[in-house]
């Protein structure tokens, strides 16, 4: 039997160590399918770049793409979606683990689920800590309890990380995060990738609205990736802004929600 073909993406900016290791991880664990692995610098300033073209240049199935101006997230990978060859394709950051053949599984669970256009695993903290990564959809006070350590917008976290769901269970999600997920590749041509307007933050929200026009949007816990996540707009001012910048995007596009998000059977 034909192995699937499967390309994949990560965008880097500065962090050669990291984005190496998440690499080298996905190319190691990845068995089961042919894998073509997308190493995209968004003009690191700090020569992270050349360090993956002296790494990974001559190495099968990497092709790097070194950019002349830092696009974005969404920008950096869409820059290598006309040239997509596969059935199914990975996003991944530069600050996730594979310890197993995630990829391979999650593509499995794509081939036997034909209704599903996209599909994320369970994540996990480094040292074994349950990560949230089913979500709601955003509102506004949902986005801002991410950042702002209030206690009368815990409500609103909780009910958006969906803490009162059982993360063993498989289930149909309104917010697929960015971090690590497995899309059709025909799907993603369709919906144009990510769009263009978002520098970074909420652009994975915005593509999953888009996609879920084209088929489900699932969490399965059957695959497990490890992810540091990084949270920088809880630290940096400039980060915090230009996700409002995000979040203003977003809610023009798709409507304003205050509070809490419906469940999925409910949304519209």
């Amino acid at each position: 039997m034909q192995r699937q073909k499967v390309t994949a993406s990560i965008v880097a900016y500065g962090g050669y160590e990291e984005v190496a290791a998440a690499a080298k991880s996905l190319l190691c664990c990845t068995k089961g399918v042919d894998l073509t692995l997308y190493l995209v610098d968004n003009a690191s300033p700090d020569g992270t770049g050349k360090k993956l073209i002296e790494t990974f240049g001559s190495m099968p199935g990497v092709k790097l793409r070194c950019l002349e101006k830092n696009l974005g997230f969404g920008g950096g990978h869409n820059a290598v979606l006309d040239e997509l060859d596969s059935v199914y394709h990975v996003v991944a950051n530069p600050d996730i683990l594979l310890q197993t053949d995630a990829v391979s599984a999650l593509c499995g669970y794509l081939d036997r689920h034909p209704e599903v256009a996209m599909v994320t695993p369970r994540l996990f903290f480094p040292d074994g800590r349950e990560q949230y990564v089913p979500r709601r959809r955003p509102t506004v006070m949902a986005l801002l309890a991410r950042q702002l350590p209030l206690r009368f917008l815990k409500r609103y976290e909780d009910h958006y990380l969906m803490r009162d769901e059982d993360l063993a269970q498989e289930q149909e999600i309104g917010f697929c995060t960015g971090c690590f997920f497995v899309i059709r590749t025909s799907v993603l041509r369709r919906v144009g990738g990510f769009d263009r307007r978002y520098f970074m933050y909420v652009e994975d929200a915005d593509l999953t609205r888009k996609v879920m026009a084209e088929g489900k949007v699932v969490y399965w816990p059957g695959a497990q990736v490890i992810h540091a996540w990084h949270r920088s707009p809880s630290k940096k001012l400039s980060s915090f802004l230009r996700q409002l910048w995000s979040m203003g995007i977003y809610f023009r596009k798709w409507g304003l929600r205050w509070g809490f998000s419906p469940g999925k059977e409910d949304e519209s």
